[in-house]
């Protein structure tokens, strides 16, 4: 017999996913902004970026070659983050109570959430890969075991980010515009649309010290065979970084309130 918080872990995961696979417009819009991100800004710029000097910067590769693995990243990184609203918005039409006072641990029940909302992400990832390889078959797909780990942890750590922030908030407007004053600077300092190494020196402390640089990194390092750290100290820092805050995420939800 299947144990309460496995049974409590695996409901909330399939709320989430079936969740995600009934709102249709969200479906289709989290696929066709990366792929509007990679066919303009990534074939645009390529052709722009095409010079043996610019090869060397990106580590050899051409630039839509580069671009895809923070495009892929990208997209794990925002569907992850954005998952976090889901809490107002159960706040809001009352579902937060219904979980606030089941007779559970509310830190399986948050833990089956982020599962839920991070295999969102991770398949959303997943397709924007299979569509980039026919961009650039060159693609080393024979890698996929290892990014489809690097992508869980990528959004396992952005949705327990989403969920401790969702938590302190009460509206679905403030909840934008710190998802906006965050994300953005967390998306351009990870270097997915540009190396970190040619970044300025205060630019580079923060690219370093931003999860998603090692997530970018992991990617390109197993996609095209550019990297900045080795693999296993992306590895390392990407799985203490994200049970730290899932501990955190965790501790300030069980301290939650409807009111």
């Amino acid at each position: 017999m299947v144990s309460r918080p496995l049974t409590t872990i695996y409901v909330m995961w399939y709320r989430q996913v079936k969740r995600f696979i009934r709102a249709k417009s969200r479906l289709v819009g989290s696929i066709a902004s990366p792929l509007l991100w990679m066919f303009f800004f990534g074939v645009g710029f390529a052709s722009t970026f095409n010079l043996p000097s610019t090869k060397e910067i990106l580590g050899g590769v051409d630039y839509l070659s580069f671009l895809i693995p923070g495009i892929i990243m990208m997209t794990v990184y925002f569907a992850s983050f954005v998952s976090g609203i889901s809490i107002i918005w159960d706040r809001e039409f009352g579902f937060l109570k219904e979980v606030l006072i089941a007779p559970t641990s509310r830190a399986v029940l948050i833990f089956g959430r982020s599962l839920g909302d991070s295999t969102v992400a991770v398949v959303q990832g997943l397709v924007i890969l299979a569509i980039a390889y026919f961009l650039v078959p060159g693609l080393m797909i024979t890698t996929l075991p290892l990014m489809v780990v690097s992508t869980f942890l990528v959004a396992l750590f952005f949705t327990e980010m989403g969920i401790a922030i969702a938590s302190r908030m009460r509206s679905m407007e403030g909840f934008q515009i710190v998802s906006t004053f965050v994300g953005l600077p967390i998306l351009f300092l990870s270097g997915a649309f540009y190396p970190v190494d040619t970044l300025p020196f205060w630019m580079k402390v923060l690219a370093f010290i931003n999860p998603l640089t090692y997530g970018v990194d992991i990617a390109r390092k197993l996609l095209v065979g550019v990297g900045f750290f080795p693999l296993y100290i992306n590895f390392l820092v990407l799985c203490v970084l994200t049970v730290t805050l899932t501990f955190i995420a965790t501790w300030i939800f069980q301290r939650t309130t409807i009111e």
